[in-house]
């Protein structure tokens, strides 16, 4: 492939260039930005499960509906991220990245003026529209501005520490603003920081793109999986009301896997598809994108049931709560720091495994110390080693996941790993909410709802240990050998 440099007017791929609008590119400083824009779009993930008792008050939300303030994000987010990630590689990645902040604050702010549980899900929804703007464009900057090598490693280490972190500081950030000023302050803190994101973008961020490339958007495949999947987790969230075997269920299964299995029809006829299928003939990528998948799903579980723990049953405010993840946050840190100094010793999938193995010890312990009469230390001992674990875990799969990548792949590669992230941990929470509906039951009672915890933590767990298998079975050393070391090269399918 000839290189976009050959032209004076294109764009190089693959390096970011070292000049932006007559400035040099400090590719750290590049970093830092393109890290707060994640930083908040994670954040929003989890910001709102503090927050969820007292939204349910002000807009009379029932239960069932108030997991979709969580999933219409999740789910609009990671079904776009592809969507995000092809058009970051053709259009521009600096311009997707500033259209996705600028799409994300703005849905922020009428998250804020919301005056109905509708209006406040439909504009969750177009958040995380512009969250899969951002997200993969700013990973692919990442991968783009620095070669595979030590710096990478680096830039990846603070990349999935802010995307680990993002997830559990957003929920002492939301139960300081709930408490303090209002639910309201969860969403109108994004509007001050995206507009910092966007002119810090547009001064420091240079701009890169893949310029041979055809400008096909697979905008059918974007809307037919997007669909599919959020069919999926509303038949998972009924079942337990309509019952397992009833026609409505199957009905809504059914339309899933049809919409499920139209998004595969349109990718093997597209010419240019949203996922190339056989980019999967990378077995490492395939490995990495499937653990994350269900990884994801344990961890989102354990913010939710944890945050409704500490508030429903030991009795917390939403201040309190936030304020008792504050260790998470620096135990996923404290994992990822650890990951990026034993990897160079050890390699990826000797970091990996440990992590997930703790992360799953975690929930195990976490299921046996929520109890009607538990107390917030005990919580802590699961609480303590399922962040390490994850701040262990996230590092080393970001970079199995983006090893041995083309340039002009790179927004794919992002893509394709923030969606196995967040369709992972939107499914999850939907099997665990079920789960833990139906070990409650009909009774209320706070021994019946700590059942339900207990059963949800004992199936993240196993998602955990699922992820294990999969890592421990299905990485090749021949194929992640040169990951440990810095120097990532493509290894032939």
């Amino acid at each position: 492939m000839s290189s976009a440099s050959d032209s004076p007017t294109s764009v190089p791929e693959g390096h970011m260039g070292n000049r932006v609008d007559g400035h040099s590119v400090n590719k750290w400083l590049v970093l830092v930005v393109v890290c707060f824009a994640q930083f908040m779009v994670v954040l929003d993930a989890t910001i709102v499960n503090v927050a969820l008792p007292s939204i349910q008050t002000d807009l009379d939300l029932s239960p069932q509906n108030l997991q979709w303030i969580v999933n219409a994000y999740t789910l609009v987010f990671g079904g776009f991220l592809l969507l995000g990630g092809r058009a970051a590689d053709l259009l521009g990645r600096k311009k997707l990245f500033i259209a996705g902040t600028v799409i994300f604050s703005a849905a922020s702010l009428v998250n804020a003026l919301a005056t109905s549980g509708e209006m406040l899900i439909i504009a969750r929804g177009f958040q995380g529209l512009g969250g899969a703007l951002t997200s993969p464009a700013a990973l692919s900057i990442i991968t783009t501005t620095f070669d595979e090598g030590p710096d990478r490693t680096k830039a990846l280490s603070v990349w999935g520490g802010i995307a680990a972190g993002g997830a559990a500081f957003g929920l002492l950030l939301g139960g300081i603003l709930t408490d303090t000023l209002d639910w309201r302050w969860n969403f109108i803190i994004n509007v001050p920081i995206g507009l910092g994101v966007i002119f810090a973008a547009l001064r420091f961020v240079p701009e890169s793109r893949h310029e041979s490339a055809q400008r096909h958007f697979d905008v059918g495949g974007a809307v037919t999986v997007t669909a599919g999947l959020m069919v999926l987790v509303y038949a998972i969230v009924k079942a337990q009301d309509w019952g397992w075997t009833s026609l409505e269920t199957i009905g809504w299964f059914a339309g899933a896997i049809a919409l499920l299995g139209s998004f595969v029809a349109i990718e093997l006829r597209s010419p240019q598809p949203l996922v190339r299928l056989s980019f999967f003939n990378k077995r490492w990528i395939t490995i990495a994108n499937l653990t994350m998948f269900v990884v994801a799903g344990g961890m989102f579980g354990m913010f939710y049931f944890a945050s409704l723990y500490v508030q429903q049953i030991l009795g917390y405010d939403p201040l309190q709560a936030g304020a008792a993840f504050l260790p998470v946050s620096f135990g996923i840190m404290l994992g990822a720091v650890i990951s990026q100094q034993l990897i160079g010793r050890f390699g990826v999938k000797a970091v990996v495994m440990p992590g997930m193995a703790l992360a799953s010890i975690g929930l195990i312990i976490l299921a046996s110390t929520t109890k009607v009469d538990g107390t917030y230390l005990a919580l802590l001992a699961g609480l303590a080693p399922m962040a390490v674990g994850m701040g262990m875990t996230f590092v080393p799969l970001t970079l199995v996941a983006t090893a041995g990548v083309d340039p002009q792949e790179g927004g794919l590669a992002s893509g394709l790993f923030n969606t196995s992230q967040q369709v992972g941990g939107a499914l999850g929470l939907a099997i665990l909410a079920t789960v833990a509906a139906n070990t409650t039951g009909d009774v209320q009672t706070p021994a019946a709802m700590v059942d339900g915890f207990q059963a949800a933590f004992v199936v993240a767990s196993g998602l955990m240990l699922a992820g294990l298998l999969l890592v421990t079975f299905g990485l090749r050393k021949r194929e992640i050998s040169q990951i440990h070391i810095g120097e990532t090269v493509p290894v032939p399918a």
